[in-house]
């Protein structure tokens, strides 16, 4: 270890002491600290953010178990971001239904480290060590809500579950290590290169695949997804459909293209798999759900399903769309999210569809803006959602995946269904009893800023190709 090596770790440094900073200070201070705190936690992330973006990409420490390339810089703005937006917009609600307790925006700070070390994960120790990090701040966070019972059975799903994934993730790890011979991911690719692929090790593969599938809550590893997102606190689900979602994909990505890019040929069936049923599975459970976070849950089932099909191209292009995807998802699932957190009648949430039954005459911008997010993850062009699936789609069949790319458009057409139902309850059913019209300046701010982000990514698109393409180019 050297001063170099220690340099290059400064953004996650910054995140470690800046999270004790802020444990110290909720432990003296108390939860009537608790805004203070939650202010600092987000100017945390944000600083975090910029400093990530400042410092020189394309370095490697600790003899290759830390990689800062611009992958990893990528993929980390967009969980500090994500992570800081749920801040922002939930510190109302957490308000309003007594759970103001500083631990929260600690938590978030802390699963948010965890994410940016997955991201510049370079051996397989890094790896599991990092994801362990995130999950256990998500267990507390999906059973926050400590008093309510559908938050305290959701944390503890997530947690079993989460602990069984592990187990399986742990066994392929050794099993990659006890007949590769080594942990780190260039090591293993060396080894791959050179032809070197037994039988043992692609039982590792298939083991650490199923765990990395079940956080990225991919079929048949995502019975988890429907209790916890329903059962846990709104902006705490919010959470966990966007940074822990995108992190855990940039890991796949990684693990699958750095150390086993020579053996694609064995990997990518099973991605294809994967890929084919969360889109299918998506795509046709969620038509029956009236319950608006458990659709959303479905949705991301089905958002994870299409983004498995960048990774399955197992080429650049393919993880250029696989990031871009992940960038358009994070502000539309949280736009989405803002708008679920601003379904309140007489100061109560509700989560029902049909409470937005005849939403137009009433609020008429907001029902205009949940329109769009609904039509962009339908991937209605010209909004954003047409063009992450129109990348992912167009790297399937550059790899002659062409298969996977119909049956990809073909689910996409099935899922518009269920968004398109929720446009047509906003638009032209007959009015429920009005929400509330005040929603708190945080949340109508995400929402405006997602609408606006939706509508018009078409002119801003360039930017943001050329930085996507610029970090799938690092992992090849």
């Amino acid at each position: 270890m050297s001063g170099t090596d220690l340099a290059v770790l400064t953004p996650e440094f910054v995140m470690v002491l800046g999270g004790m900073a802020l444990m110290i200070g909720g432990v003296y201070a108390g939860d009537q600290w608790q805004r203070l705190l939650n202010w600092c936690a987000i100017a945390l992330l944000l600083a975090t953010a910029g400093l990530v973006l400042a410092m020189q990409p394309r370095a490697i420490a600790f003899n290759g178990a830390f990689i800062a390339d611009a992958f990893a810089e990528f993929v980390k703005v967009l969980v500090l971001i994500g992570a800081a937006l749920v801040l922002f917009m939930g510190q109302d609600y957490v308000q309003r239904q007594h759970m103001a307790r500083f631990e929260f925006s600690v938590l978030v700070v802390f699963s948010a480290l965890g994410m940016m070390l997955m991201a510049s994960a370079g051996d397989f120790i890094i790896l599991y060590l990092s994801l362990e990090l995130q999950s256990l701040a998500l267990y507390v966070l999906a059973a926050f809500d400590r008093d309510n019972l559908r938050s305290t059975e959701s944390g503890l799903k997530y947690f079993i579950l989460g602990a069984l994934s592990s187990g399986m993730m742990l066994y392929g790890i050794s099993l990659i290590y006890g007949f590769g011979g080594a942990v780190s991911f260039a090591k293993v690719a060396t080894l791959v290169h050179a032809g070197t692929v037994s039988v043992g090790l692609i039982f590792g593969l298939v083991f650490l695949i199923s765990g990395l599938a079940f956080k990225v809550a991919a079929v048949p590893f995502h019975m988890w997804t429907p209790d916890v997102y329903e059962g846990a606190p709104t902006p705490i689900t919010a959470y966990f459909s966007a940074s822990p979602k995108i992190a855990a994909m940039a890991l796949f990505v990684r693990a699958m293209v750095a150390p086993f890019a020579g053996a694609i040929q064995q990997w990518q069936q099973i991605i294809v798999l994967i890929s084919i049923l969360s889109m299918a599975l998506g795509a046709v459970a969620a038509i029956g759900q009236t319950n608006i976070k458990r659709l959303m849950a479905y949705s991301s089932i089905s958002n994870m399903g299409y983004v498995l099909i960048g990774l399955a191209s197992g080429t650049a292009q393919g993880v250029e769309g696989v990031l871009l995807y992940l960038l358009i998802y994070l502000v539309t699932t949280i736009g989405t999210f803002a708008c679920i957190l601003a379904m309140r009648r007489g100061g109560h949430m509700v989560e029902n569809i049909e409470d937005l039954a005849g939403l137009a005459q009433t609020q008429p911008g907001f029902a205009f803006v949940f329109a769009m997010l609904m039509f962009s993850l339908a991937g209605i062009p010209p909004l954003a959602g047409f063009f992450a699936k129109f990348y992912v789609f167009l790297a399937a069949i550059n790899a002659g995946l062409y298969a996977l790319a119909v049956i990809g458009v073909i689910a996409s057409v099935i899922a518009a269904y269920y968004y398109l139902r929720i446009v047509k309850i906003i638009y032209f059913d007959e009015p429920a009893p009005s929400l509330d019209s005040a929603v708190g300046w945080s949340v109508a701010s995400v929402i405006t800023g997602s609408g606006i982000f939706t509508l018009f990514f078409i002119l801003a698109a360039a930017p943001l190709v050329r930085g996507a393409g610029a970090a799938a180019q690092a992992l090849f």
